[in-house]
């Protein structure tokens, strides 16, 4: 699932990310239903660390002009294993690989308000 930031034609890059809080678009379907195809979700860059479960924005080491969101599921080779929450989408690590986190997913905003939660992995 690829996101990009609101209001930009263009995927996003990862250091467009800086700042407390950014609004990023989220396309495609893997992290559904969590996480659904025109979602809109802010995210937060730093912060408390990144733990498993956490919805994630982050960059595949092999991909690295692809900045998706993700949950992390383990720490491996000094980044994040990441899955999709929809097991028939596979554009996740078990197709890419390692990734490094840029940020956080804290909420959703539209177009169903509400806190984007950790789930036990």
């Amino acid at each position: 699932m690829e996101v990009k930031p609101v209001g930009s034609d263009h995927p996003a890059e990862a250091p467009r990310l800086r700042r407390p809080l950014t609004a990023v678009l989220v396309i495609g379907p893997s992290m559904a239903p969590t996480l659904r195809h025109g979602d809109s979700v802010l995210v937060r860059p730093g912060g408390r660390p990144i733990r498993p479960g956490d919805v994630v924005v982050a960059v595949f080491r092999t991909r690295p002009d692809l900045l998706v969101v993700k949950r992390a599921v383990r720490q491996q080779d000094g980044g994040w294993w990441l899955r999709g929450d929809n097991d028939l989408v596979t554009d996740d690590s078990r197709a890419y690989g390692v990734a490094d986190v840029r940020a956080r997913v804290v909420a959703r905003y539209w177009p169903r308000p509400g806190r984007v939660r950790r789930r036990r992995l």
